[in-house]
């Protein structure tokens, strides 16, 4: 099996998205592997931004192009989660507050450099990174205000995408960037999540929002129904998981024997090889979210991409 990849060279350039008055999203194509999704908003004092970028180039790439919207300097950095494609940049916010979960700081110390992920992916052009983590951070939530405009930043109260998600929520314009709960176009991905976690968040936190603009943490903005079809997915893999397990294969042999039907397009297909892994915990007695093997799961993902490294086109 192999990913579904568009080749670097054609890939489309990062784009800036107006999707509310003074509201942009900065959208990087293809959103497969480390090509993440951020936001800014502006505001006559400051930018308030919704993550960094996995590289220094593409962190680069991304406060010029806020640049060419405002000369207003970015003053606070909100991070929606650890995962290095939305913090590897923070340390070139410079003079900005950067906020987020008390979870989201302790974990991008953990995660370290981007070397740490080296033997999964293909060679990364990282640049010179510093590990800058959030050192405004909350338990539950912060409200921060770009003039008159309100965006509550949400933690969503158990492990989902990873276990320290937020969101930001605009509700006076309906907009919401999800952070990495919810993909468009690219398989959603719970390895150091949950599963069940997802499902619930989406179902009892997401969907009552109402949100009708949602800029998810990869791939085109999107509406409302972006909410189901990751919902959908989510329970496909939670039949997949508690079938295989009852029919005694492990993680990868279901995988292997898994006909992804309707999700066979979504960007790396291989992601179903650590959602199994992590759905097959679940399965067992035990908190959402726990530790399991990360690096059983990703050599696993290896092994269903035939055996060559995660492409990875940041």
């Amino acid at each position: 099996m192999s990913s579904v990849h568009h080749d670097v060279n054609l890939l489309p350039p990062p784009r800036v998205e107006e999707v509310s008055e003074n509201v942009f999203a900065y959208i990087q194509p293809d959103g497969s592997w480390w090509i993440n999704n951020t936001g800014f908003l502006v505001g006559r004092r400051g930018v308030i931004s919704v993550d960094a970028c996995s590289t220094v180039r593409r962190t680069r790439a991304y406060l010029d192009a806020i640049g060419t919207v405002t000369s207003q300097p970015v003053r606070t950095l909100i991070n929606t989660h650890h995962h290095g494609d939305h913090t590897f940049g923070n340390h070139l916010f410079d003079g900005a507050t950067i906020v987020g979960h008390e979870g989201t700081r302790t974990s991008v110390l953990q995660w370290g450099e981007p070397g740490a992920a080296a033997a999964f992916w293909t060679d990364v052009e990282w640049g010179d990174v510093t590990i800058e983590p959030p050192f405004l951070t909350y338990t539950e939530g912060v409200t921060v205000w770009s003039d008159d405009l309100r965006a509550e930043v949400r933690h969503v109260g158990t492990p989902a995408h990873t276990t320290n998600d937020s969101i930001v929520w605009l509700p006076e314009r309906g907009v919401l960037f999800s952070g990495d709960l919810l993909f468009n176009g690219g398989t959603p991905f719970l390895l150091q999540g949950s599963v069940a976690g997802a499902v619930k968040v989406l179902e009892e936190v997401v969907k009552p929002l109402g949100a009708t603009t949602v800029v998810p943490g990869h791939g085109g903005v999107a509406g409302p129904e972006l909410v189901d079809e990751v919902l959908g997915y989510l329970r496909f893999v939670q039949r997949t998981a508690r079938a295989g397990r009852d029919a005694g294969l492990t993680p990868l042999e279901t995988a292997r024997e898994t006909d992804l039907g309707e999700y066979a397009g979504l960007l790396d297909a291989e992601r179903i090889v650590g959602n199994l892994h992590r759905a097959y915990a679940e399965l067992e007695d035990g908190p959402l979210g726990r530790s399991i093997d990360v690096a059983a799961a990703l050599g696993d993902m290896v092994a269903y991409n035939g055996g060559r490294p995660l492409t990875c086109l940041a």
